[in-house]
């Protein structure tokens, strides 16, 4: 069995190998398998392009790419939680180590906020991972749910991805 750290470097360095596919595929498995922090992938992202020398417009399209593979993996939830409904989760909750108290907080924000908490849920840490769920059981529009979930998707990974590329600059221009 594969350790979390293990797979954790794996991403990294696919990261690192592959910038786009490694940015998309990160994005993925972060959102359907949370150990996988989006706070290291996208700055990290973002100094490779620095340290690259890739122009800056890759920092945007980088970013796009890990918002596509967030979307993806956050309408894979969506899927299973309208499919599953409230009882279903609970029963299977366990096993993606979801805690009832995180799930609770995911549907206070959907309940207050509506439609919108899925757009700005994705850019919340510690919610952005489970908006899609209480979307998926309430029945949020599907098109409505993709939508606004790339835009949040893409408005986090791009800001993360700005902060890798401008602290690599700082620490460049520092020594």
């Amino acid at each position: 069995m594969i350790e979390i750290q293990e797979f954790i470097q794996w991403i990294l360095s696919l990261i690192s190998d592959n910038l786009y596919v490694g940015v998309f595929f990160a994005a993925l498995i972060e959102t359907v398998f949370p150990p996988i922090p989006s706070e290291a992938v996208f700055p990290l992202a973002g100094y490779i392009v620095l340290k690259n020398d890739m122009p800056f417009f890759h920092v945007i399209t980088v970013g796009i790419t890990g918002g596509s593979g967030a979307s993806l993996g956050a309408f894979v939830i969506y899927l299973i939680a309208l499919k599953l409904g409230r009882g279903g989760l609970y029963k299977y909750m366990k096993y993606a180590r979801i805690k009832n108290e995180s799930l609770a907080k995911a549907d206070r924000w959907f309940e207050k906020y509506g439609d919108k908490s899925v757009l700005f849920g994705r850019i919340v840490p510690g919610l952005r991972e489970l908006v899609s769920i209480p979307a998926g059981i309430f029945g949020m529009k599907i098109r409505k749910f993709l939508i606004f979930t790339f835009i949040g998707s893409c408005a986090w990974s791009i800001s993360l991805t700005i902060i890798g590329y401008y602290l690599g600059v700082a620490s460049i221009t520092i020594f």
